[in-house]
């Protein structure tokens, strides 16, 4: 195990990997070059405007569009009805049990709505404003049906979300160890305990709040039908299209130009993307549709929104012994892409890094009357980490441990690795001790822990709280056999072509398609040490299936670990096909060769020799003059890579809470994390990545959560009151990094994308709970907001009824103005 300074050292002798460049991609981004799909303008385009139902369930009575059929420059509107026979039903790529139900899915309703938010009727129209403005005159008459909007109820079949399905019960998935023959049986570990901790945790509804809303444009007019949009999955997209309009693959070119963030949002096919394309092919001209943020959080797909139901078996010293999970998944009204999957992908992390000799998963998914859910930032290992994290600090509190000697008596040491856990994966590399020691050398941690006896003792106002979270995640989605033994239905390979230009310069096309984590920076800078070219001469394309062919795409931290792999395994190859032709040029034998710093030279010919440069081999190659006989005038390569293993990056989180038993405000006192993303390409990337996780990760524990009333309608349909933190909530945090070289790939690398995210929100939450202990406290839904917390505290039996500490202003005084608690505010008891 390195330091992330020592590596950084030893990977920047003269090599581009380990420096922290800055992005290749910020120059055009930041002098306002960029071209985002809403900036794509073509000759004679048409704008969509959507018209939504503003019930979660309803039948569709009628729909009278000649009003808006006559609007001023508006030449389409369709229905439902219209399109029924085209549009098909939105794909599910992930049936994760043959019995699996689910309702079609279509792009817009035909007789019923099952979500407010839903699309049933579009208008096209020469203007947005007019599309708009018509799309306000088309009269829709609901016979309104009660919604299915608790999750709990909706699995107890109360009420139907789909009549016609007869049962809210998508899918039920079971992993259990005993079965698998990965351990023994959870049932033996829970009658055997000698502590038994059951706890039952919410995931609340999520958003994936990207920067640039969801837009959409399609020109029908060349040979191909060409779309552009604000995508993570171009290929994918092409090819869901084709398969759902019943369309030659052939024929659809996607494009995915400056994509302003997914975090899942956008690993999608939309009903939006389907509705633009039958737009465009109905009406012959270029069309366009892009998003209102009202509409995005509305309609674009939500994430989490789980119960979680967790009962952990230990011994009196401590060691687990068992762990049973089931789960409950609002799929909402519709299964997505990977809708049904995402809970599933959590399966294999509640075991986490922790030595479980038995285990059971049970999932059970549901439908309701909500927005849909699928894939946002983590995707299931979230969910997992929350749990387990959660977990173990319940069970230190139940055995009067501290949080960290707990985990440290359960978790895989490093010398145990590889290590096959319980739910069958086989960790390849990691060292839990040394990110947990440095994690504790820079937070602090027992410098704290005696303010917070303090701040006890004294019964101090505002108290502190620390929070752990040790984690590990399944990164690098996925080896192919994995995904078939799941039912997935697609691999988790990823394409990769070097090209060599005459000039010298090299271009490298990849499947992966970057939407802001700096590809294009990183590929530069692996195919630089690769090849030994400059930083500077090399292009890297994506994002376009007919410039890059073949991929799957950008999301689960899969890009470089997959993707750059691919881009190494490629650009080797490169310069093995230039070998035969160096060895001609060199009048050498081509076992004599040695390649370095992008010139060929001959073993033993001394340390002036001038070899032959591979830029020099290109130019050759273009005139073709001289080659060796059968050699084809290319150097040119091309390379898939299916990854044999997941990656399993790993980290220590701690967290410092400060709360204000009075009012319920918490602040953040500090955040210390130290990662191991395995070898770190761009250290400038890795630690933007891990900033822009952890706030992700904090605003679950503390901000956000979308709410829905009784009625199925979101109530928190804007950044008014869906409360995306700012820069101005945040505090500095303070990163490190520990490396365990991943063996998965030759790059060592492991994958960051979620690392921050999967992580953060359990550390806070166990922070805000461990301050609140001593006043009864033992879960806090979350969002944590301050009227949560101040309750909890009132519910606790401990903190409001305290008296307070002597010379401290008293909490309340009765009878005086303004002193009003939440329930008896404005005078009403």
């Amino acid at each position: 195990m390195s330091t992330s300074t020592e590596v950084v050292a030893e990977q920047q002798h003269g090599r581009e990997v380990g420096r922290d460049r800055r992005r290749k991609e910020d120059r055009h981004l930041v002098t306002g070059r960029s071209r985002f799909t809403d900036n794509i303008v073509l000759p004679g385009m048409l704008h969509v405007a959507t018209v939504r139902s503003p019930y979660a369930h309803a039948r569709i009575t009628g729909i009278d569009t000649s009003a808006a059929r006559e609007s001023a420059g508006v030449v389409l509107v369709l229905t439902g009805e219209d399109v029924k026979d085209q549009q098909g039903s939105l794909p599910n790529a992930w049936p994760v049990t043959p019995e699996q139900k689910a309702p079609p899915h279509p792009a817009i309703a035909v007789d019923r709505v099952a979500f407010s938010g839903e699309v049933v009727a579009v208008v096209v129209a020469r203007t947005p404003a007019a599309a708009r403005d018509a799309a306000e005159l088309v009269d829709v008459d609901y016979e309104e049906l009660e919604p299915v909007v608790d999750l709990k109820a909706a699995a107890a079949d109360e009420r139907l979300a789909h009549p016609d399905l007869g049962t809210n019960q998508s899918a039920l998935w079971i992993f259990d160890s005993a079965e698998a023959g990965t351990g023994s049986d959870v049932e033996d570990a829970i009658r055997d305990a000698e502590v038994l901790v059951e706890r039952e945790f919410r995931q609340q509804r999520l958003i994936p709040a990207y920067m640039e809303p969801r837009s959409v444009v399609v020109d029908p007019t060349g040979e191909q039908f060409t779309m552009w949009s604000a995508t993570q999955i171009p290929h994918i997209l092409r090819l869901m299209l084709a398969l759902t309009l019943d369309m030659p693959e052939s024929k659809i070119r996607v494009i995915a130009p400056d994509v302003g963030g997914g975090f899942g949002g956008k690993l999608q096919v939309t009903p939006e993307e389907v509705i633009t394309f039958l737009a465009a092919r109905a009406t012959g001209k270029p069309c366009k549709w892009t998003e209102t943020r009202s509409e995005s959080l509305l309609s674009s797909h939500h994430g989490r929104d789980q119960w979680q139901k967790l009962t952990l078996a230990a011994r009196k010293d401590g060691t687990v012994t068992g762990l049973k999970v089931h789960l409950t998944a609002n799929m909402g009204a519709y299964l997505g892409l990977v809708t049904s999957g995402v809970p599933i992908l959590g399966a294999f992390m509640y075991n986490a890094i922790y030595k479980f000799p038995a285990y059971r998963f049970e999932c059970q998914n549901v439908f309701t009357n909500l927005t849909w859910t699928d894939a946002y930032r983590g995707a299931g290992r979230p969910e997992a980490t929350f749990a387990i994290e959660r977990m173990m600090d319940e069970l230190a509190t139940e055995l009067g441990r501290d949080p960290l000697e707990i985990r440290e008596q359960n978790w895989i040491k490093h010398e145990e690795f590889p290590f096959t856990t319980v739910a069958g994966l086989e960790y390849d590399t990691g060292n839990y001790e040394a990110a947990t020691a440095r994690a504790v050398e820079l937070f602090g941690y027992e410098e704290l822990r005696a303010e917070q006896a303090r701040r006890r003792e004294s019964g101090d106002r505002v108290q502190l709280g620390i929070g752990v979270s040790t984690f590990t995640e399944m990164c690098g989605l996925a080896p192919s056999r994995v995904l078939g033994s799941l039912s997935y239905g697609a691999g988790g390979w990823e394409h990769a072509a070097v090209r060599m230009l005459p000039s010298g310069k090299v271009e490298v096309i990849t499947g992966v398609s970057p939407h802001g984590q700096g590809h294009v920076t990183s590929w530069s800078q692996i195919v630089a040490d690769e090849l030994g070219v400059p930083f500077e001469d090399v292009e890297v394309l994506h994002g376009d299936t007919q410039i890059s062919h073949k991929g799957l795409d950008t999301y689960g931290s899969r890009s470089l670990v997959v993707g750059g792999q691919a881009v190494v395994k490629a650009a080797r190859k490169v310069v093995e096909k230039a070998r035969p032709l160096a060895a001609h040029v060199l009048e050498a034998n081509v076992d004599d060769l040695e390649y370095g710093e992008g010139r060929f030279t001959v073993r033993g010919a001394g340390e002036g020799q001038e070899g032959v440069a591979l830029t020099d081999l290109a130019l050759r190659v273009f005139a073709a003059h001289d080659l060796p006989d059968g050699m084809e005038p290319s150097l040119d390569a091309d390379a898939t890579y299916d990854p044999v293993n997941f990656s399993y990056p790993h980290g220590t989180h701690l967290c410092a809470m400060e709360i204000d038993t009075e009012t319920g405000e918490s602040t953040m006192r500090s955040y210390v994390c130290v990662d191991d993303v395995g070898n770190v390409v761009n250290p400038l990337l890795v630690d933007g990545q891990v900033h822009g996780g952890l706030v992700q990760g904090i605003a679950q524990a503390l901000w956000e959560g979308a709410v829905h009333d009784d009625q199925g309608t979101l109530v928190t349909g804007s950044f008014v009151d869906y409360t995306l933190p700012t820069s101005a909530d945040t505090i500095s945090f303070v990163t490190d990094r520990t490396v365990t070289p991943s063996t998965t790939n030759d790059l060592g690398a492991k994958g960051v994308g979620e690392a921050g995210t999967i992580a953060s929100t359990p550390a806070v939450v166990n922070a805000v709970l461990d301050a609140l202990r001593q006043y009864g406290v033992s879960d806090i839904r979350m969002p944590m907001t301050p009227e949560r917390v101040w309750r909890a505290i009132q519910e606790g039996g401990a903190g409001g009824t305290a008296p307070p500490a002597e010379g401290a202003q008293p909490h309340f005084e009765a009878d005086e103005p303004n002193q009003d608690t939440p329930e008896t505010e404005g005078g009403q008891a």
